[in-house]
């Protein structure tokens, strides 16, 4: 199995080229399994380490290329999201919210595996990571290319990064 030809060639990524991955994988998750318009706005200049009330979901990518992808979500939307994924009322961060967002970041690191690779077997995922708390920070100790892109979500904001780098 071998890399998708239209990216196979590229050994660092644009931020245009990260920033479409993220929006394209967010907006198909979003329609089809969580039931709810999702808004793409333009990249962050900076990237976000800081949250606050908020649940964080990632899955790393391993193999021909490595990385992470992430949505951090705030609480107050995570419940609405994990309502709407469930079909049954949550009101308060338990297991079930925790499953959702981890089930919601392994979905979109699907999507980009899908992207990234034609048969599958170049590219790994790892398990979905959750994290929430009401102030944590999350850094990533890496230089590789990496895109945060904002999405409105109702009357809330959520972001989804993605990291990635062409391994040698």
């Amino acid at each position: 199995m071998s890399l998708n030809a239209d990216i196979s060639h590229l050994t660092c990524f644009t931020e245009e080229l990260l920033a479409g991955y993220v929006i394209d994988a967010t907006m198909e998750v979003f329609s089809t399994m969580v039931m709810m318009e999702v808004k793409g706005d333009f990249p962050l200049k900076e990237p976000v380490s800081r949250f606050k009330c908020s649940i964080t979901g990632m899955v790393g990518f391993a193999g021909t290329y490595s990385g992470v992808i992430s949505i951090h979500c705030p609480v107050a939307l995570a419940l609405k999201v994990t309502s709407n994924m469930l079909g049954v009322e949550c009101d308060e961060v338990n297991d079930d919210l925790n499953d959702a967002i981890g089930e919601i970041a392994n979905m979109l690191g699907g999507s980009v595996k899908q992207v990234l690779s034609k048969g599958g077997l170049d590219v790994k995922l790892s398990i979905p990571t959750v994290i929430s708390g009401e102030d944590y920070t999350v850094n990533s100790l890496s230089d590789n290319d990496c895109v945060v892109v904002p999405f409105t979500v109702e009357d809330h904001t959520l972001l989804v990064g993605l990291t990635l780098k062409k391994e040698d």
